[in-house]
């Protein structure tokens, strides 16, 4: 094999792959687009198997703007669902959950009432709402 087959192999072995990549691309707008019916589908896909190259040059100039404008939507919803899912998941608190929370650790006795007040003080500055003065302390014996 002399370095002109090598070069040639890489060639067309860079052509197969892109030819491949676009094939699957069209492939998946055709099922993406809910507005081409069944049928056209179809005639597409056979176009696809017995002129493979034509029909994939004719599907991209005709039909590429819609492709973009739909795989656009494809990724705009997946991120909002993303962002959906992770809101659910970090699971943000309101400031009566957290001094809900702050007060059965009081109860417990896990937190000290100085710990409860600054931890109440907090949640309420975080909701915006003006945190009430706290009450003095009652003296112990």
């Amino acid at each position: 094999m002399n370095f002109w087959d090598f070069v040639s192999f890489f060639f067309w072995t860079f052509v197969f792959i892109a030819y491949l990549m676009i094939l699957f691309s069209i492939i998946g707008d055709l099922m993406r687009d809910h507005k081409l019916n069944g049928w056209w589908k179809a005639v597409w896909v056979i176009f696809l198997i017995f002129l493979p190259f034509l029909t994939a040059l004719v599907y991209l100039i005709a039909r590429g703007r819609g492709m973009a404008q739909r795989q656009q939507a494809a990724m705009q919803a997946a991120q909002a669902d993303t962002n959906s899912y992770i809101r659910t998941v970090a699971g943000s608190s309101s400031p009566a959950d957290d001094i809900a929370k702050a007060k059965a650790l009081l109860d417990s006795g896990a937190l000290t009432q100085a710990e409860f007040d600054n931890l109440k003080a907090n949640a309420l500055a975080k909701s915006g709402a003006p945190a009430a003065p706290a009450a003095p302390a009652a003296p112990t014996a």
